[in-house]
């Protein structure tokens, strides 16, 4: 398979695709102990890298220093993180209070365009040139490329291959949502021989996670297009009941209780010590997973779709989760540097290397060969781009502070069962209304 591949994978797609980001907490970090505001001092140039993803923090941290070291002290970069839902108003912070990031996350096109007083015209940047075709599009505002797509990302049910076998579920054989159900119903038949927990640690403690749950019902209904999502001003639920059916089997089934499940809890305790079978999430934990155990992403991993659209047509939704901006209002030489910076990233000899190994990208570059993507799940994530079996993001694109006020708070009093369904749908398809 050649790069070819993925432009007319990606030509077939109405629009590119987004998709969310996950996380663990907010935290500070980076190379340079003297704060996080970007300026040029003594002769060297600071930069602050806004990151959204807990999870690539440590990564994210040996590229600066790498990059650091290469500019001879000539620039400091320091990486400041804010995840688990709240980067969006961590960003929001930063701005206001003046202390503005030279380069930052952004998610959706509702993000991109909050910013996009602020933002530089990605089009000069070297890395621009070699992006899959129509994947700039996704941080276009008015037709005007404000940011780099950070990677390619895939997300579903993300299951352990062992687990399965040991039960004698085949994942070949799930082909609707039925049989899916089965395997629920045989995973949990045998729990105690497994040695599992429950078949589910879905992590209802963390609000993205819903919100991502939620846009494998949103897409079908904004026909898979992240600019139809964007552009849309109610949410009537079409496919509501599709999500009603898989939220009812997996809270069933799901460790309990189901809102004291998180990120880490979810992920880092129960699903890579094997004390879950699932857990709905993307590939973007393969880091977190080779942190702890670096044959699980390679050996036991795999990826399910949802049926969001009906009980027989299966997807992943994928696409690019975040899109990298520059401040173009900073000092000159700080702006400059930003897309020296990214430049080097995305197209340097170590940067590349670093993409496609500790970050383990699926990146959104051309001239990788799918060889050069390690593990299996995105493997998995390039045939469901190739079947035709991926949605769009359309949670990415969601009215600002519309799943964090209102999805998250109505979806977890359904899970606790302290509202109907009914009251769920129209309790967030009125706001949603409200706030667009």
């Amino acid at each position: 398979m050649e790069m070819k591949i993925y432009k007319s994978l990606f030509s077939l797609l109405s629009v590119p695709l987004l998709l969310a980001a996950c996380g663990t907490g907010g935290t500070e970090s980076g190379t340079s102990d003297e704060g996080t505001e970007s300026s040029v001092e003594g002769g060297v140039v600071k930069l602050d890298f806004f990151n959204q993803k807990p999870e690539i923090t440590a990564q994210l941290e040996e590229l600066a220093q790498m990059y650091e070291e290469q500019s001879e002290g000539q620039t400091q970069v320091t990486i400041t993180t804010v995840g688990s839902g709240e980067g969006s108003a961590g960003l929001q912070a930063r701005f206001s209070s003046g202390d503005e990031p030279a380069m930052m996350m952004l998610g959706g096109l509702p993000e991109v365009e909050r910013y996009s007083d602020s933002l530089l015209d990605v089009t000069d940047l070297e890395v621009s040139n070699t992006l899959i075709d129509g994947t700039l599009e996704g941080g276009m505002i008015d037709g005007v490329p404000l940011g780099i797509p950070l990677n390619l990302e895939g997300f579903g049910w993300m299951y352990n291959r062992e687990i399965f076998e040991e039960a004698g579920v085949d994942p070949e054989s799930i082909q609707n949502y039925d049989d899916f159900a089965a395997a629920v119903e045989t995973l949990d038949s045998q729990k105690e021989a497994l040695g599992i927990d429950a078949v589910f640690g879905f992590s209802g403690g963390e609000n993205y996670i819903a919100n991502q749950f939620s846009a494998n019902f949103t897409s079908p209904e904004f026909n898979e297009s992240i600019i139809e999502s964007y552009e849309a001003t109610e949410l009537n639920w079409e496919y509501g009941d599709q999500m009603k059916k898989y939220t009812d089997l997996f809270n069933e089934h799901n460790v309990q209780p189901i809102l004291t499940v998180d990120y880490s809890r979810s992920v880092e305790e129960l699903f890579v010590n094997n004390r879950v079978a699932m857990v709905h999430q993307g590939i973007w934990i393969v880091p977190t997973l080779n942190d702890i155990d670096p044959e699980f992403a390679q050996e036991k991993l795999g990826l399910l779709p949802v049926y969001g659209e009906n009980d027989t047509e299966g997807k992943i939704i994928a696409g690019a989760p975040f899109y990298i901006g520059v401040n173009k209002n900073l000092d000159e030489a700080v702006v400059e540097e930003s897309k020296n910076f990214l430049d080097w990233m995305y197209l340097s000899d170590e940067g590349r290397e670093m993409i496609v190994g500790d970050l383990a990208f699926v990146p959104a570059q051309e001239g990788y060969e799918p060889s050069d993507i390690a593990d299996p799940v995105s493997s998995e994530l390039y045939q469901a781009l190739l079947d035709g079996e991926t949605g769009a993001m359309t949670h990415k694109q969601y009215p600002d502070g519309w799943f964090q006020q209102v999805l998250y708070p109505e979806y977890q009093k359904y899970l606790t069962g302290d509202q109907s369904w009914e009251d769920f749908e129209n309790n967030t398809a009125e706001a949603f209304k409200e706030m667009r």
